[in-house]
């Protein structure tokens, strides 16, 4: 009994393949969906190198700018479920872009696996220092007494600042003309020299010309205020009650990562936006470190796409 126990075990090992390896075993690709240099970019590279040190495997940051934001996530969506291949999703191409651009190539909720959300940021509303508006209320009044004289710049077509825009106009009933750039350069540069008026805009590409006196900033758009701008007001505090238009960010795999790999990059992603590297980083751009579980990023994407798209709808925005 005792031999034919000794057999079959000796059988047993004899086919048996080699462990599995622990994951993760070589280096992971991080996917940016915009271009390098960009605000999101610039976060995501930060991200990697504290992420690489939590997995102890290299994290290559891989940009794939293009098709208002989906050739980068139509790549995710269509790589290997092995944790091998992340992509940082930007509010914009979870919960705008899905609205503008048909027929998608994916499907947001089907094709991804929400991973953890990375960061919580502002939309600054800034105007011109040519105008006379130091306030909210000043701003609404003149838009209001003056309809389509006001220019409202925006980096592009359904970007948050557009969007957030839009929003802004539906809860005040302010008449002002949106004017879409290609880039948020071009339409600081404008603002600056009172070409355009208004402008919502991400805090790390406007904050130093706010500080510096370039442009004017009024209020920011988030449910608080920003620790990049203790002062400034949000705007639901500063007379739009109920206005909220805050961004955000996040990493994401394709559908069908197994969820053990799911849970050890959450925690991981959690600890990485929680080293100095990342915290002095986001202090920089006013920018908030922000985490949470799978769950709660999968619902945070079907709340703001629920919001957005009717937005979207009501304002008839559309893709040139």
């Amino acid at each position: 009994m005792r031999r034919a126990q000794l057999l079959l075990l000796f059988i047993a090992c004899a086919f048996a393949g080699p462990a599995a390896a622990e994951y993760p075993d070589h280096p992971i690709r991080m996917i940016m969906p915009q271009a390098a240099g960009s605000s999101t970019d610039t976060v995501t590279r930060v991200l990697a190198a504290a992420l690489s040190d939590e997995l102890h495997q290299q994290v290559v940051v891989d940009d794939r700018p293009g098709g208002a934001l989906t050739l980068g996530l139509d790549l995710t969506a269509k790589s290997p479920p092995d944790g091998y291949t992340l992509c940082m999703g930007p509010m914009g191409a979870l919960a705008i872009t899905r609205h503008l651009v048909v027929p998608l190539p994916y499907d947001v909720q089907r094709d991804f696996q929400p991973i953890a959300l990375v960061a919580r940021g502002q939309l600054p509303l800034a105007v011109s220092p040519v105008t006379t508006f130091h306030s909210v209320p000043e701003l609404i009044a003149y838009a209001k007494a003056n309809p389509g004289k006001l220019l409202n710049a925006s980096s592009c077509n359904g970007s948050p600042g557009h969007v957030g825009g839009e929003l802004f106009k539906f809860m005040t009933g302010a008449d002002i003309v949106h004017v879409p750039y290609k880039g948020g350069a071009l339409a600081i540069n404008d603002l600056m020299a009172g070409r355009v008026q208004v402008m919502f805009e991400s805090l790390n590409s406007i904050a130093p010309f706010a500080r510096s006196g370039a442009v004017r900033a009024l209020a920011v758009s988030g449910d608080h205020r920003s620790t990049a701008f203790p002062d400034l007001p949000t705007v639901a505090e500063a007379g739009v009650p109920g206005y909220s238009a805050p961004t955000w960010s996040g990493v994401i795999a394709p559908a069908g990562v197994p969820r053990p790999t799911v849970d050890r990059l959450n925690a991981a992603i959690n600890r990485a936006i929680q080293s100095q590297a990342m915290r002095q980083f986001q202090a920089s751009i006013g920018d908030e470190p922000a985490g949470g579980t799978p769950e709660e990023f999968a619902a945070l994407i079907a709340a703001d796409s629920r919001k957005w798209g009717e937005v979207i709808k009501r304002a008839g925005i559309r893709l040139e």
